[in-house]
């Protein structure tokens, strides 16, 4: 359900401000021993007429591995409507600490294709506050309209987890069950991915986070090494489904282990197609190429 109360921004927000409010916004209730409460702001953020610059889409689709085009990718319009996103979770009155937030799954529907030359309305909001295992966990949703149009194009669900963090009055779940034993099939792709990938990743999308950035800045966060962005990996991986997916798909991922950089990451794509010989989904999984754990898993399916 979309929060009624909208708070209408003049512009995208800027992701580097919206780091350092998120450490201020932290420091300060460690010294002074406050939260914002036990629950979710009842408001969207909206930005309208928003354009993509098209020397990002070029660069990204580079990087990405996506064919040249005037196609915004899925993976680009998460990137282009993210800060929007951050800027719910940076509210004073969001519950959870923005700071060392962990991704555990993305899931959009792309209803129609999307070009750089569109005008797009923006909207985000958060939702479903619930206890996780080994936190709190909650949903951020954004849509993503033509300017003037009421239909969406794109929707995202991304759930993100807070370690650690149990707010009062949101029960605990039982222990999930164990996962199931993963053996890894014979690989598909086998990406190489530098140390600098996630400096790579954040100069087309924006999103400075310093967990992705450098040994030293990861560090600082309490992780051993940089990682990289999931969702460059998640996107890498629809970039390898290719173009038979056409205009209009669902697309999920589900992260389980980081891919701290430099990694060789092994992708394996399994494609069903139908009585006609149509495409109509494509199922994927990715782990360390020498350890065998996986990183992430999803489908990609026809709408």
């Amino acid at each position: 359900m979309t929060p009624a109360q909208p708070v209408i921004l003049g512009e995208m927000p800027s992701l580097s401000k919206l780091y350092v409010n998120a450490a201020a916004t932290a420091a300060r209730r460690r010294v002074l021993g406050t939260h914002a409460g036990n629950g979710l702001p009842a408001t969207r953020h909206e930005v309208r007429g928003v354009k993509a610059a098209v020397e990002n889409l070029t660069a990204y689709q580079h990087l990405i591995g996506e064919s040249a085009s005037d196609v915004l990718p899925a993976g680009f319009v998460h990137a282009l409507a993210f800060p929007l996103a951050m800027s719910v979770m940076n509210r004073d009155d969001f519950p959870l600490p923005l700071l060392g937030m962990i991704h555990l799954q993305n899931r959009v529907v792309q209803s129609e294709p999307l070009r750089f030359t569109d005008a797009l309305d923006i909207r985000s909001w958060s939702e479903d506050l619930r206890g996780h295992r080994a936190g709190t966990q909650l949903d951020v949703v954004t849509e993503v309209r033509r300017t003037g149009e009421d239909a969406v194009s794109w929707r995202g669900v991304s759930t993100y987890l807070a370690k650690g963090v149990y707010l009062p009055g949101i029960d605990k779940p039982s222990a999930a069950p164990a996962p199931a034993a993963f053996s890894a099939p014979d690989p598909t792709a086998l990406w190489q991915l530098g140390v600098d990938t996630g400096r790579a990743y954040a100069a087309v999308s924006g999103d400075f986070n310093p967990i992705h950035l450098s040994v030293l800045s990861a560090k600082a966060l309490g992780m051993r090494r940089s990682i990289a962005h999931g969702m460059y990996l998640a996107s890498r991986a629809l970039a390898d489904v290719g173009a038979a997916k056409g205009d209009a798909f669902s697309w999920d991922v589900s992260f389980e282990a980081p891919v701290f950089l430099p990694a060789r990451v092994a992708l394996d794509i399994n494609t069903t197609q139908g009585d006609d010989g149509a495409w109509q989904r494509s199922d994927y999984v990715a782990w360390n190429a020498r350890s065998g754990r996986k990183h992430f898993s999803g489908s990609v399916a026809a709408l």
